[in-house]
């Protein structure tokens, strides 16, 4: 049997198991699928369009957060500019096979285009990003202090304790940026050697990114600004997940009881197995409302609207933004203005290496690794 038949006939094996598994689902959840449905029947809808002010509340916090890691890093984005990034970088992470990776080239691809440099398009995704797991984290202790679970007081501390340690590794590499430098410098050293490399191969390329890295002020006070922005992101979008509950009326206990169950479902997300989570993140959110309390029926149904509106709105307008962004590059004279540092004052033009040049290092960094 020739290859491509065992693999054509893997691929009609595996739909074959996967429309059993449905089948079996449907067959032994239809009365509680029977019993969402008819939750879904007089939503009110009220409270659908107070979950979707939420929802994109969410968004435009996030769009914020990435605006003003941006600004510390010397460049300054309209606002219409960084949400409409938001929402088309987060359909592309979510709707495609290996989003995450469309996505973050997407990402630095536009925020090159606002006018910051390699290093700080870098700097500000992969730092909104650990930004956004540690609140994460922070959200779901939230919930177990809420709900006074004491039995798991010592997983709450040890969240909250990573939180902080996050935010101090995060605080110490803004001021110090020779210590990430040192750090990859030994290691290069050690994977050169490895290699039969010369060994300084690749300190000047780690040189440049520490000087572009210290052009970023980000003081205290405007950190924790960002991580309010992180916080707030994953909260709203909670919000949004407790309002669709209420739209449905569920009987949902606590404040707690949503927090978990979102956690849980936010968690699920983090595991790309199918494009958007489907599947996996319902059933998260479904099993997590179950386990505090809530009936099966009203658990569906409110997994069911949480997610038409945080993944079905949400997407589709993600992808008209995407239509958007791509069709402004493709014309030049539609171009808008993005200026560095010092805000919309700055006269209309395109980001050029001349209004996009480093800022002098802010006093107190070390810019340089060591040798």
């Amino acid at each position: 049997m020739s290859r491509t038949r065992r693999g054509r006939h893997r691929r009609v094996g595996v739909v074959a198991m996967v429309v059993v598994v449905l089948g079996v689902e449907l067959v032994v959840g239809a009365p509680a699928l029977g019993s969402a449905l008819h939750h879904l029947r007089a939503p009110v809808w009220s409270w659908i369009g107070l979950a979707v002010l939420a929802e994109a509340a969410s968004m435009g916090v996030f769009a914020r957060m990435q605006r003003r890691l941006l600004a510390a890093a010397g460049t300054w984005v309209p606002l219409h500019r960084a949400v409409a990034l938001a929402y088309a970088s987060h359909s592309l992470s979510v709707t495609l096979p290996g989003g995450p990776v469309f996505s973050t080239a997407f990402n630095l691809a536009q925020m090159r285009r606002f006018g910051a440099s390699p290093a700080a398009a870098a700097w500000t995704v992969a730092l909104s990003g650990t930004l956004s797991s540690a609140a994460l984290v922070l959200v779901g202790a939230l919930g177990e202090v809420i709900g006074q679970r004491h039995h798991g007081l010592s997983a709450v501390a040890i969240d909250i304790v990573v939180a902080c340690a996050v935010a101090v590794v995060v605080r110490a590499l803004v001021r110090h940026p020779n210590l990430l430098a040192g750090a990859v410098t030994r290691a290069l050293r050690v994977v050169n050697s490895m290699l039969r490399r010369p060994v300084d191969r690749g300190r000047v390329q780690v040189v440049a990114i520490v000087e572009q890295l210290c052009t970023v002020r980000l003081p205290g006070r405007d950190l924790l600004m960002v991580a309010g922005f992180a916080v707030g992101n994953w909260l709203l979008d909670a919000a949004c997940f407790g309002l669709s509950a209420l739209a449905v009326g569920a009987d949902i206990r606590s404040l707690a009881t949503v927090l978990i169950a979102y956690t849980a479902g936010m968690a699920a997300a983090s595991i790309p197995l199918v494009p958007g989570g489907l599947g996996v993140v319902d059933a998260a959110l479904v099993l997590g409302l179950i386990a505090c309390g809530t009936p099966a029926d009203a658990a569906i149904a409110t997994t069911i609207v949480y997610r038409l509106i945080s993944f079905g709105l949400v997407i589709s307008t993600g992808w008209v933004s995407w239509l958007l962004i791509t069709r402004t590059h493709r014309d030049p004279e539609a171009l808008t203005s993005t200026t560095t540092r010092g805000g919309p004052s700055g006269s209309a033009s395109t980001p050029t290496p001349s209004n996009t040049a480093p800022l002098p290092p802010t006093p107190g960094k070390s810019c340089s690794p060591r040798p």
